[in-house]
């Protein structure tokens, strides 16, 4: 099974493609989605709306694992990421793909058994599950694809 994970924000999201056959697992595909930020907001949408539509048209997941969002120190930013949660959201229902939520938490939970992780320690696990030399870089591609392997790990619990 395929497995989309998205690191949802405005400037720079995140996504990762993983495949998953039985208990083998591997990296298909990761990058990030860019828009600059003196761009009129509805443009930005549009295009984060059209690149992750084209990441889904080629890689072809089943499935799509968010992060939610809990928390802001800014109300602004959290007003935009949260409408580029909705294009990527609208996206992989047009898609016809089953969407999955996951709490910051609940991703550290899953990748190190501690709630409280640090983001260096799941960046780490990210590395070790899929078998890579190097941590995927930026941060937003690595927290993609640690949302992917949380929907792996916990898709028997739903």
């Amino acid at each position: 099974m395929r497995i989309l994970g998205i690191d949802p924000g405005t400037g720079i999201l995140g996504f990762g493609v993983i495949e998953v056959d039985k208990n083998k697992i591997q990296l298909v595909d990761a990058g990030v989605i860019r828009t600059p930020a003196k761009e009129d907001d509805a443009v930005r949408l549009q295009t984060i709306f059209e690149e992750i539509s084209d990441v889904i048209a080629q890689a072809k997941p089943k499935v799509m694992a968010i992060e939610k969002l809990y928390f802001a120190k800014n109300v602004t930013t959290a007003m935009t990421v949260s409408q580029a949660r909705g294009v990527v959201l609208l996206s992989g229902k047009q898609a016809g793909l089953e969407i999955f939520e996951y709490t910051p938490l609940q991703i550290k939970q899953a990748l190190t058994g501690y709630g409280r992780a640090e983001k260096k320690q799941i960046q780490e696990m990210v590395r070790v599950i899929l078998k890579l030399k190097t941590i995927p870089k930026p941060d937003d591609c690595a927290d993609a694809l640690a949302a992917a392997i949380t929907h792996n790990m916990t898709k028997h619990l739903r």
